[in-house]
């Protein structure tokens, strides 16, 4: 998934789309057999299962920092971390069944809840704003935005802290929590929303625990041990030959030099091309798009016009220079692209509301499961949650929040929080609903109308800029968390799990989080040189985003000479790419360009681009000499690809603390 997670699932959902009814078919029988058998829910919540939890959410965690402070694009990991918490505890079982120890056997109940606390340990590494608003706040950030640019004013910056960070998503990231626990039968049950990514979870857990099942998996195990230590050691490869600046495999002239100098080359890096093998074709090939447009086409002619668009004398790094254009047309298409949908899916979840209150026997168009059956339906409405508990809750988590977040950042009022924590429920009901019906969650762009709003409130005087940015955290995390617990309670449902162990386990993976994601952007902070735009971790969208609040505090006198022009005609495109893709026919439709995709590349570069579209070619090709092997295999091998690599940053991080430089380095030049 991008930094905008709205299309995470749709690499997997293309995957499962053949055979979907059949598995679902087989999974459905399957569970109805366990209808009554499921242990209570304080024992689906083990201490095996929180220590698998622990390692899987600080490993993908590492993975998703990396991406996040690379490029931003991060496919969804939900599918292997299912499969890994599958593998972590049925090798243990395993492994104390051969000892001679009797153990708990292994249930789906168990393995639904350790991928659950997983995910919700990591996805704060994923959207805690490390890659975008809260590094926005940072000195360097400000910097670059341009000390000289009138809403960027003297000061607005805070420097990050390891404490401050991890206070700050201890107060914020319990809300969603609470937010709409009153409303799960309503959402899930009265309902039926889908939640797409949350029943295709179901449906690989119910899968794993089957005979079938468990060799399926035996295999997919097999898969992703072979591509993770091949892409382990590879990474330990690349870094023997990187000791300097600008060395290394990830240098390689691939297309010639001429084209390495606009980026355009293959990297080798095994976790873009395993992220390429997740992501569907269409993203992959949007990225491309951008890049030949951009780095191939734009940026040399606009380049060539130094001297009469922007001063000759500014370096290229200058917002006044190329780089404004590069910042603020990717802000233009994100901005188009985010508008549309948020349009489309608000009409969209109001439109189907209506409905519902109209004929309370109207569903919403959505995939109805054939096997959908009363005893699933009972047993998650079995345990109670009161309402007076989630209501409360909620309202002591507000107010210390309101409390602590002005003492954290002086620029933001206590009236700005409170209206955050007024508005929230409602947003956040709208964004869970929007969410189960499309699979598409709109948390960042909820998070950019608030951006907006609060740095145009606060002023250029009252700090804007870092307003801007705490308030988007504030309610993006109230907001994304909200629907990522709703797609829980739906995998909950399908599994026969506890929603009592559901929340519990988010909370605590939640908890996890909260103190795991810090420390590891706080490895890359002091390991590496965070924000570099000539660096491998550029963290492009921390840019992006403290430019938004800049626009939002001053206007369009921030833009540089002709790029207001140039921001409409790409703002078109985006809304004229997602009208396309609606109201054609779908033979032509579905080839229009995403343009959430095509602004990444933009900004970054065409390297990444490249490695992703390799992965798409090679799950293409494997699809058409095997496809029932690939739709098994692909989600395996291309996590082990990802998970290897990502996982040598640990080691090479420590090395580069402890300043041990690789021994060689290897460089290309013209003859």
């Amino acid at each position: 998934m991008m930094e905008e997670r709205g299309r995470s699932a749709e690499g997997f959902a293309e995957l499962q789309q053949d055979g979907w009814d059949e598995e679902m078919e087989g999974n459905g029988a399957a569970i109805l057999e366990d209808y009554k058998k499921p242990p209570p829910w304080f024992r689906q919540i083990t201490a095996r299962g929180l220590i698998a939890s622990l390692v899987i959410g600080v490993m993908y965690s590492v993975i998703v920092m990396k991406l996040n402070l690379t490029t931003g694009l991060v496919p969804s990991l939900n599918v292997s971390a299912a499969l890994l918490a599958f593998v972590c505890l049925k090798s243990w079982t395993s492994i104390l069944h051969q000892a001679g120890i009797v153990t708990v056997p292994f249930t789906r109940q168990e393995n639904t809840v350790v991928q659950t606390c997983a995910v919700a340990c990591y996805s704060i590494a994923v959207g805690g704003g490390f890659g975008s608003y809260l590094l926005g706040m940072n000195k360097k950030t400000y910097e670059q935005a341009g000390v000289d640019t009138e809403g960027n004013t003297p000061g607005s910056y805070k420097e990050l802290e390891i404490g401050w960070m991890t206070g700050f998503l201890f107060v914020t990231a319990f809300v969603g929590l609470l937010a709409l626990v009153p409303l799960r039968k309503i959402m899930i049950i009265d309902y039926k929303l889908t939640y797409p990514s949350g029943t295709a979870t179901a449906v690989l857990i119910n899968g794993f625990h089957t005979a079938e099942g468990d060799r399926t998996a035996r295999r997919q195990v097999q898969g992703f041990a072979k591509y993770f230590s091949l892409s382990f050691f590879w990474g330990f490869f690349q870094w023997l030959y990187s000791g300097g600046r600008s060395c290394g495999f990830s240098y390689f002239p691939t297309f010639g030099l001429q084209a390495w100098k606009q980026t355009f080359y293959f990297d080798f890096s095994m976790t873009y091309v395993g992220a390429g093998m997740i992501c569907s074709h269409l993203v992959n090939l949007s990225l491309l798009l951008g890049a030949v447009l951009s780095w191939g086409i734009m940026w040399p002619l606009i380049g060539d016009l130094k001297g009469n668009w922007f001063p000759s004398n500014l370096p290229e790094s200058s917002m006044k220079s190329l780089q404004g254009y590069k910042v603020f047309i990717s802000i233009a298409l994100i901005l188009g692209d985010g508008l549309y949908n948020f349009v489309k899916i608000l009409a969209f979840t109001v439109r189907n509301l209506c409905s519902q209150l109209k004929n309370r026997n109207v569903k919403p168009v959505a995939y109805q499961n054939p096997n959908e059956d009363h005893g699933l339906n009972e047993f998650f409405l079995r345990e109670k949650i009161p309402l007076w508990l989630a209501a409360s809750g909620y309202l002591v988590l507000a107010v210390i929040s309101t409390i602590l977040i002005p003492h954290m950042f002086v620029e933001m009022r206590w009236y700005y929080v409170t209206l955050a924590y007024i508005l929230a429920p409602a947003l956040g009901f709208c964004n869970a609903y929007g969410a189960g019906l499309t699979d598409m969650n709109m948390a960042y762009n909820y998070g950019k109308v608030s951006l907006f709003i609060l740095a145009a409130w606060a002023g250029k005087d009252g700090g804007g800029v870092i307003a801007g940015l705490v308030g988007c955290g504030l309610i993006k995390s109230i907001v994304s968390i909200s629907a990522d617990l709703m797609q829980d309670f739906k995998t909950a449902h399908l599994t026969l799990t506890s929603p009592r162990s559901m929340v519990i386990s988010q909370a605590i993976g939640t908890a996890m989080g909260c103190v795991v994601a810090p420390l590891t952007f706080w490895l890359f902070y002091k390991a590496f040189d965070v924000g570099d735009p000539n660096g491998e971790y550029k963290a492009p969208y921390a840019l992006i985003y403290r430019n938004m609040a800049i626009l939002g505090v001053e206007g369009f006198s921030a833009l540089p000479h002709h790029c207001l022009q140039l921001c409409c005609v790409f703002f078109a495109f985006a809304l004229l790419m997602n009208l396309a893709r609606d109201l054609l026919p779908d033979t032509i439709g579905k080839y229009a360009p995403l343009p959430m995709a095509m602004a990444v590349p933009f900004l970054v570069g065409a390297y990444f681009a490249i490695d992703m579209c390799i992965g798409s070619l090679v799950r293409y090709l494997w699809g058409k000499l095997d496809h029932r092997k690939a739709t098994v295999m692909v989600p395996a091998v291309a996590s082990g690809l990802i998970c290897g690599e990502g996982l040598w940053i640990l080691p090479s991080s420590v090395l580069a603390l402890a300043k041990v430089n690789p021994p060689m380095c290897m460089r290309f030049s013209a003859v």
